[in-house]
């Protein structure tokens, strides 16, 4: 008798061990702040690159031991496929750039804020690129979630840069993404695997230049940057295989976990001032995403209903 867990839902239903794979993928990225952190005084150009030189084994093992190898060697045939990873890779590498210099400059709540405000930009981003129509509670959240971002701006005197380019690097892979046929596990390898040689000349060139907080003496510093791989890749292939077992409804609401925990650590650990503006925009973006959400499950409810 086989394991309904270990195949994708039946109509469109949420399993166990989908929600347990898709809450601790949350709950990781959630504590990524508190690792990154200890990075903070490493560049974040060099964080990054260990991010994927330590992610390569990580995936390569995982994919070798699943046995999902002969999707990768076709896109790695595939021009057409390989351009579009290219993009993908390029993408990810912006935002893991943009989210390693918020944390370690101080801006953990423009994170927070940047990855609130990205499931509402990937539904406009749908509307705009994809054709598809928003509804009148979808319109308002995105209205809800723009003003938010406006009060900052206003209250700061200059555009929340981080957060957006978190959004909209973050809201450009996904799109992109979906036009990768190949799985996500293997999609993550081939990221990788285009982004490793950039990524080993730069490493080389700080060696070279006596900059390189990679050490051969294995000092705490070289072990932070070795585990880099493990923060990287594990939450990002344990989410891959949780989505798969659950409802995009589901996915919809547990996306939160992530953003709301990252705001709680830059609030209550790093003691990151709220401030006026930041007061009254958190509370417009979380109605914002209430109202998304709400109206993301009765159309789904309704859909299955009829």
């Amino acid at each position: 008798m086989r394991n309904p867990d270990s195949l994708s839902p039946k109509a469109n239903e949420d399993t166990p061990r989908g929600l347990a794979f898709a809450i601790g993928a949350y709950v990781m990225w959630g504590f990524l702040p508190l690792y990154m952190k200890l990075l903070a005084h490493v560049s974040p150009a060099e964080v990054v690159a260990h991010r994927i030189l330590w992610s390569l084994p990580i995936a390569a093992v995982v994919l070798i031991a699943l046995r999902r190898t002969d999707a990768l060697r076709e896109a790695l045939r595939n021009p057409s496929m390989l351009g579009m990873a290219c993009v993908t890779a390029a993408l990810i590498s912006v935002n893991w750039g943009i989210y390693v210099y918020a944390i370690a400059t101080g801006n953990a709540l423009a994170a927070s804020l940047g990855y609130y405000i990205n499931p509402l930009f990937s539904v406009l981003l749908a509307a705009v690129v994809l054709g598809e129509r928003l509804s009148r509670t979808q319109m308002l959240a995105i209205v809800l979630a723009a003003l938010a971002v406006v009060v900052i701006a206003l209250e700061a005197g200059r555009v929340p840069w981080v957060a957006l380019a978190l959004t909209l690097s973050w809201g450009f892979y996904a799109l992109a993404k979906k036009s990768l046929p190949i799985g996500p596990n293997q999609g993550f390898l081939l990221e990788i695997l285009i982004l490793i040689v950039p990524a080993l000349g730069y490493i080389a060139y700080l060696t070279l230049i006596g900059q390189s907080h990679f050490s051969l003496s294995f000092n705490f510093d070289t072990w932070l940057l070795v585990g880099c791989g493990l923060v990287t890749a594990v939450p990002l292939m344990v989410y891959a295989n949780g989505a798969k077992l659950l409802r995009l409804s589901t996915i919809g609401v547990l996306q939160y976990i992530a953003p709301t925990m990252i705001f709680l650590v830059a609030v209550f650990v790093f003691d990151e001032p709220l401030g006026r503006a930041r007061m009254i925009a958190f509370p417009m973006i979380w109605l914002a995403l209430l109202i998304y959400s709400s109206s993301m499950v009765r159309q789904m409810r309704e859909a299955k209903s009829g």
